[in-house]
């Protein structure tokens, strides 16, 4: 379910991604990744929740930064991790 009213899209600021190479922490440790998020607080591109290391969710849970983009070419959906739902 889609929601407008997730009060943690006041979260979300213009960013500019940390790297375009891949899931940001996979590339420092050398493991793989499946697909790539985009945190809107800060810009960090980890790896998603199929991915091994499930990157993005520890940056969320971490920095407390719950919502993120996809960073897919042809996607533009987001997420909040604290409510489990599409923003």
């Amino acid at each position: 379910m889609t929601t407008s009213l997730d009060p943690h899209l006041a979260l979300v600021r213009p960013v500019v991604p940390s790297t375009t190479e891949g899931c940001e922490d996979c590339l420092r440790e050398g493991s793989v990744w499946v697909h790539l998020r985009l945190c809107l607080s800060c810009g960090h591109v980890g790896c998603c929740d199929s991915s091994p290391r499930r990157h993005a969710r520890g940056h969320a849970a971490a920095a407390d930064h719950p919502i993120m983009q996809s960073f897919e070419p042809g996607e533009d959906w987001r997420w909040c991790f604290i409510h489990e739902a599409m923003v």
